[in-house]
Formats: structure tokens, sequence, C-alpha cells
């Protein structure tokens, strides 16, 4: 005899007050960090804080995820995470192929990311794709995890660094193995318009993939975030997940178009990692990849100069700001051993990943689809290898896989 499991939608959750100390704390170092940043680079590196500030709101408010979202395809068959990343890359497609179409912006000639198709790409991205899941979050989510005050979050940023730092130190043997091909969907007769039309039809396939994927698994239901009510819901969120979609959409066009170069998150990483050795008297200068002149030149700057640094630094505080309005900003003092090796062990995978691949989630899939490169596709597809291997060895770190008889989240 079978049994039927009866799974309803979980009630909506009213946000708590705000955290008007944490509020209040997170504006005054918005506006410090502001000051700061127009001191030592101006006013468009301004703008791109700015802009990073956006992100973080979009992000927590939103609870946009990538992690999540490959890990309750991959368990349960719930695809409606990816279709919204589907919706986020048919607008930032559009948005792109006029930016890079017509070449207009504040920056001479806006570029695309468009990255070789490789063995770095591909070894890259599964590690990177396990790494989410040991780590409980991408890079976007890692950065507006820790401004939400998730502190096992703050351990995996640590591995972040130093799978980034890792990485540097590989750039002589990662430079020595063939990179393969550039491909861009741009390099053809029709351009840009033709680009569009390419990347719309594999976004069309995709969306189509996990409806299919979907009802052939009946996944559970998605759990909603506590939300507030009415039109404080703009400003406290949480927000439904297209319109963080649209958003991100839009925000990472607008940085195309005011720094020359798409939405990019883990480069800051092994810069930090860097500056950090070089102020305890370690000679990082000499490395490999401070030998390229554009690294040289990150390495000697202010880290406030560093544009992905400076929106890094932003999505954090923007994350505070949105934790602290929704009343959610927690600080978790405790961590479990297993919890936090985990957490350490996937940021490194990612940080590792990340720098050989040639991006994360953002850099490479996000940033990378919408500039029409075909490496932004294959790091997506390799990504969700990754998570399910990932899934695998999560249970063996305290943490618990989505299940077909519970709400998803």
């Amino acid at each position: 005899m079978s049994v039927d499991v009866v799974r309803s939608v979980p009630a909506v959750e009213v946000a708590p007050p705000s955290r008007n100390g944490v509020l209040f704390v997170g504006a005054a170092a918005a506006v410090a960090l502001g000051l700061a940043v127009l001191s030592v680079a101006g006013g468009r590196t301004l703008l791109l804080y700015a802009f990073g500030l956006a992100f973080g709101l979009v992000l927590f408010h939103s609870r946009f995820g990538f992690t999540s979202g490959w890990r309750q395809l991959v368990a349960v068959g719930q695809g409606r995470a990816l279709r919204t990343h589907m919706l986020m890359l048919a607008v930032a497609c559009t948005l792109f192929s006029v930016v890079l179409g017509t070449g207009v912006g504040l920056a001479a000639a806006p570029q695309g990311f468009i990255q070789p198709v490789g063995y770095g790409l591909v070894i890259g991205s599964f590690l990177f794709g396990v790494g989410m899941q040991l780590g409980g979050s991408c890079a976007s989510g890692t950065l507006y995890a820790v401004g939400s005050g998730h502190t096992a979050i703050v351990l995996t940023l640590g591995g972040f660094i130093i799978g980034s730092m890792l990485a540097i130190l590989s750039f002589p043997f990662w430079s020595s193995v063939p990179q393969g091909a550039k491909v861009s969907f741009a390099d053809t007769p029709l351009r840009y318009p033709g680009a569009l039309g390419i990347s719309l039809l594999l976004i069309v396939a995709v969306v189509g993939i996990s409806l299919l994927v979907q009802r052939r698994r009946d996944p559970p239901p998605v759990e909603e975030p506590p939300r507030a009510a009415g039109l404080a819901r703009i400003l406290r969120g949480s927000w439904p997940l297209w319109v963080g979609a649209l958003a991100l959409a839009g925000l990472n066009a607008a940085t195309l178009w005011a720094s020359g170069t798409p939405w990019g998150i883990t480069s800051a990483f092994g810069l930090w990692g860097s500056k950090w050795l070089a102020g305890v008297g370690v000679d990082v200068s000499g490395w490999a990849y401070w030998q390229v002149p554009a690294n040289a030149t990150s390495l000697t700057n202010s880290v406030l100069a560093d544009k992905t640094s400076v929106m890094d630094f932003g999505i954090i505080i923007g994350a505070l700001i949105a934790s602290a309005a929704a009343g959610a900003f927690v600080l978790h003092r405790k961590v479990p051993l297993k919890l936090g090796v985990g957490a350490v062990l996937g940021g490194i995978l990612m940080g590792y990943g990340a720098r050989i691949a040639g991006g994360c989630n953002i850099g490479a899939y996000f940033s990378g689809i919408a500039s029409f490169s075909l490496h932004g596709w294959v790091w997506g597809a390799v990504a969700i290898v990754g998570t399910v291997a990932g899934l695998a060895l999560r249970p063996l770190f305290g943490l618990r896989n989505p299940r077909p008889a519970d709400s998803v989240c």
C-alpha cells in the first residue's frame, strides 16, 4: 500500500521590527567608506561603490541564490530558482547587446567577459560547484551573508581568500596548460543581434528542460522568507525573486556602462590576501601572477582604487543595511566544528576554482553569459555536475540535503 505525502506551501512569516541600531551603524559605514573611495579613486569609482551597495540590498531583499537554486534542482527537481536565473540572463543579454553593440558608456569601448573554453574552465567550475554546496553559498551569496551576520559564512570567505592565494601561487602552471579558444556568439555576421538571438534560444531551452525535470519529479514547494506588509516591503523586503532578477540584470548592465567591464567578485579575494601578506612582510610582488602589468598595478594601488574590491565592500554593507531594515541581522556566535570545516573547505575550493576558471557564478556564469561568451554556459553546466558531487559530500560535514517531503529554501 502506498502512502501519499501531503505537502502545503508554508505560510509567509511577517518580518520582525527593524534593528535600528545596526541600521544606523550600516548607514554610517556606507557614508564613511563612500567618502574614502571618493578621496582615493574619484567619482566613477564612487558610482561603482553605490552599485555595490545596491547589489547588496537586492541580493538580500530578494534572497537571490545560486547555490540553493542548483541544490533545489539537483536534489528534488525544483527548478523555480533556475528559471529566475534565466529571466535575469535574458534581460542582461538584452541590455548588454545595446551597450556592447553601440559602445556607449562612461568608459571607452566597453568589453564583456570572454574567456577560453579549456581545462582550467572545466576543472575550476567543477571545483566551484562542489565548494558551493560545502561552503553554503556562492561568491555573491558569501558577501551578502557576511553582511547579514552569518558567522559560518565568514569562514567561507576566509576559505575563498586562501583558495584564491593558492591559485595565484599555481599561476605559472595554469598559464602553461592549453587554454582553448575564446568563443563569442557575437563573432558572426549578425554581431550582437545574432548573439542575442542565440542566447535567448539557449535560455528558452534551459527553461523547458527545468520544467520537464520538475514535472517528472514533482518537487516540494519553496519556503518564502519573512516579509513586511504593504509598501514597507519595498524598503524592508522580502522581494519576489523576479524583482531581484530584473534588478541584478539592470545593475550588471549599469556596471558595464560605467566601468567598461561587467560585474565580477572573486578577483578581489586574491588581492586582499596578497595585501595582507605584504603587510606582514611577505614579498608577493615577485610572484608570477603579480608580474602581469595589470595585476601589478592593482597590487601597488590602494585597495579602494580596485573596482571589484570597492563593489564587494558595497555588497557587504548594502546587505548589512538591508538585513537590519528587515529585522533579520543576527550574529551567530557558535559554529559546529564539522560545519566550520565544511565552510572553510568549500571556500577554498571556490576560491581556487574561480581563479583557474576565469570567474565565479557572477564573473563567469552571469557576466560571461550576458557577454555572449560560450564559456559562461560551459561554466554553468559543469558547476551543476559539481553540485551533484557536493550534495553527496554535504552529510560528511553535518549538512542536510533537501528531501521530497520537505519544503525547500
